[in-house]
């Protein structure tokens, strides 16, 4: 490699299984449900050669999300109040809204992109794009980008 770190966001059913272990250990240990590394691996059954690893390398979309400024792609149908209602989801659980793009609606859908922060979000960025994806007229999401 070029010595700039990649990263790539990827499903979780298709990271080997002691990648997921190792998030589980963080969690346990994050939550309190046990007390130190040894306990963890032990739980979450890797090798602490393992954990020590992996831990620094790997981490839930809103752990690494947090504090970020995320950037979504929607498609929308063209009907009144439906990117006001995706506004309104964000801003319920404390996103701040940076920029709002969206195209001339075509065939009935409009593209639009939205930039907001995340320190102050009340649940994980996972909840809240999957909030975004039950609004009544979100076609489509897709996470484009945080930085």
């Amino acid at each position: 490699m070029s010595g700039k770190d990649k990263y790539f966001l990827v499903q979780e059913a298709v990271l080997p299984v002691v990648l997921r272990k190792t998030v589980w250990a963080k969690e346990l240990l994050k939550r309190g449900e046990v007390r130190t590394v040894n306990d963890a691996v032990r739980v979450a059954g890797i090798s602490r050669g393992a954990f020590y690893k992996y831990r620094e390398a790997i981490f839930p979309l809103g752990e690494a999300s947090r504090g970020k400024i995320i950037t979504i792609a929607l498609i929308l149908e063209h009907t009144a109040g439906v990117l006001s209602e995706v506004l309104k989801t964000i801003a319920a659980v404390q996103g701040n809204i940076l920029t709002i793009n969206q195209g001339l609606p075509l065939q009935g859908v409009a593209n639009a992109s939205i930039s907001f922060e995340t320190p102050e979000l009340t649940v994980e960025v996972d909840e809240l794009l999957d909030n975004l994806t039950k609004v009544i007229g979100v076609q489509k999401l897709e996470l484009v980008g945080h930085n």
